[in-house]
């Protein structure tokens, strides 16, 4: 039992030493298909198999890839892509007199929100969008936008 310890302390050990060694740096900017503007809110996923690493969008529309720190990159590899978070307060919904204030925001009511792009771009699998990490360090991409 003390050997399977000792064994399973040195295997967590180079998991951590190794972690962000051989991460690709990665940078990109998404951009609406219609005009070229930059989307400014949600976030990059990059997703292989259970492994994932994101990318918080800035107001100019580029984003860094983190794993395990903010921008170290991610590990060589092919990515799905799809983005999360990419929608837009239009009102407040008032809580009910009775209602249970869980989940509640400050203000009183919880945001109603509107997706700003296409639902296809919110899933992995539905996407399309591909990556693979290796020597190409910048990942540009356009999305559609949500039309009611």
């Amino acid at each position: 039992m003390r050997k399977l310890k000792i064994a399973y302390l040195l295997f967590v050990l180079v998991l951590v030493v190794g972690c962000g060694k051989g991460h690709v740096q990665l940078k990109g900017k998404v951009t609406f298909s219609d005009d070229g503007s930059p989307l400014t809110t949600g976030t990059v996923n990059f997703v292989n198999g259970s492994f994932q690493a994101r990318a918080p969008l800035q107001p100019d529309g580029t984003y860094t890839v983190g794993t395990f720190q903010a921008a170290d990159g991610l590990p060589p590899g092919k990515y799905s892509v799809y983005i999360s978070g990419a929608v837009k307060v239009i009102g407040e919904e008032k809580p009910n007199s009775g209602a249970s204030m869980t989940g509640d925001i400050i203000g009183g009511g919880m945001p109603i929100t509107e997706p700003l792009i296409h639902e296809k771009f919110s899933s992995a699998t539905t996407s399309g969008l591909e990556f693979e990490a290796g020597s190409t360090k910048s990942f540009d991409f356009k999305v559609d936008r949500f039309v009611k």
